[in-house]
């Protein structure tokens, strides 16, 4: 068990330190196996676990990301689907790419069904953060092609979705509350924030929370539970520090028992901007910096033991594609809390 539990550990130092070249030509067949069973089961190998006794952590969600940047291609902007495992029960979270989200994750296999199955029956209802375009536009555009489902989000984001977009005017209002026509397609369900609301067709629930994201202007949190499983998904949001505001640090204090239980089975952020971006260009979003601070944060309420291997998602990087890759690796290097850091890609499913 010793002898494992020293291959495991010098499979990741090496992995670690481009350094180490010769041990890494001795033993690339054990890293190449390690790395294979690692993308493909979301984990380190079970086998590794398995003889050294530990428990292994089960699935209680599974995610497809539609859409995973911050802006410019329009065919994959935030939108991520998620699910109970061994259900397609899926709600979207954020919805600012989903043809194009559900092509690419159907040609990687991640769905067998069609896209008209995958739209009109799998993803059971809408949650907006806010009403940016990058986070509504897939909504706006697919709506006709939909079926019967709910949209949810607070007031001021469901007044906006209203005024701008399903109008009767810019838009046919396919929702049933608003200008214009209704054709009633969509319920506009509006959320009370702090408030738990049953997510309709679904076994699941959800709890909402208000972020700041260039204040006052006001994004949401969703905190969505089935059972005693929980997964947070953050919209936009700035710093604390740079929005004046205190809005994540009482979300910390509400997840702060779900960390230290282990209940909570992943976060999704999002780090928009390298560290090189000026807080007054920021426009209220995270730096890696920045989303460290708030991490710190968090580790401050629930104890740097309960927060390692926490998974976090890490979304809405903006291009050009040089700024995401320095952001990723500016992630990396500053991982301190040993963080389980996901940068997902469009269509390729995981789970939490």
């Amino acid at each position: 068990m010793l002898l494992i539990l020293v291959v495991v550990n010098i499979v990741e130092n090496i992995k670690a330190n481009t350094k180490a070249n010769c041990f890494v030509l001795a033993l690339k067949p054990l890293i190449i196996w390690y790395d294979a069973t690692c993308f493909y089961c979301n984990s380190k190998p079970t086998f590794f676990f398995t003889l050294l006794a530990q428990p292994t952590s089960k699935a209680s969600f599974k995610v497809v990301p539609l859409g995973v940047k911050g802006g410019i291609d329009e065919s994959n902007l935030s939108a991520y689907l998620l699910a109970p495992v061994g259900t397609t029960e899926f709600i979207c979270l954020d919805a600012g790419t989903i043809h194009s989200g559900i092509q690419k994750a159907i040609e990687n296999n991640t769905f067998k069904a069609n896209h008209a199955t995958v739209l009109k029956q799998y993803i059971k209802g809408y949650f907006i953060s806010h009403a940016h375009l990058d986070h509504v536009a897939g909504l706006i555009i697919n709506s006709p092609e939909d079926s019967a489902k709910n949209v949810y989000a607070l007031p001021a984001c469901m007044q906006m979705l209203q005024n701008f977009y399903f109008n009767g005017e810019g838009w046919t209002n396919f929702g049933d509350e608003g200008k214009g026509f209704l054709v009633k397609k969509y319920h506009f369900n509006t959320l009370q924030p702090n408030v738990t609301t049953p997510i309709v067709n679904t076994a699941m629930e959800v709890k909402t929370f208000p972020l700041s994201h260039i204040n006052p202007f006001e994004s949401a949190a969703f905190l969505v539970s089935k059972d005693d499983a929980f997964v947070l998904y953050l919209g936009d949001t700035g710093a604390d520090e740079i929005e004046k505001s205190d809005k994540l640090q009482l979300l910390w204090k509400e997840i702060a028992p779900l960390v230290m239980s282990k209940k909570l089975k992943g976060i999704f952020i999002e780090v928009s901007f390298p560290n090189e971006q000026p807080d007054d260009k920021l426009f209220g979003h995270l730096t890696p910096l920045l989303f460290y601070q708030e991490m710190n944060k968090l580790a401050d309420l629930t104890g740097v033991a309960a927060i390692k291997e926490l998974k976090i998602v890490i979304t809405h990087n903006k291009p050009p594609a040089a700024n995401i890759g320095k952001i990723k690796i500016q992630l990396n290097a500053a991982n301190m809390l040993a963080l389980k850091l996901i940068f997902p890609e469009q269509g390729r499913g995981f789970t939490l």
